[in-house]
């Protein structure tokens, strides 16, 4: 599929289904490279957002991590 068409189609739609179509995408790799990387689990981002800590509780990140997307 053109890159172009795909373009034209997501600018037609609203940011929160941009969102939802994001998303999407992500499952879709997740499905298709699933089980295909073996080896173990890697925690690179493991305590990247503490400084944020004190400033939001953890169910103000989560819904800042959906604005943020």
């Amino acid at each position: 599929m053109e890159t172009q068409l795909i373009q034209t189609k997501l600018d037609e739609l609203s940011e929160e289904l941009k969102k939802e179509v994001f998303d999407y995408i992500d499952f879709l790799i997740l499905k298709h490279y699933k089980g295909r990387k073996k080896g173990k689990l890697k925690f690179d981002g493991e305590g990247g957002l503490s400084d944020l800590k004190e400033k939001y509780t953890s169910v103000e990140l989560q819904h800042k991590a959906m604005e943020w997307r």
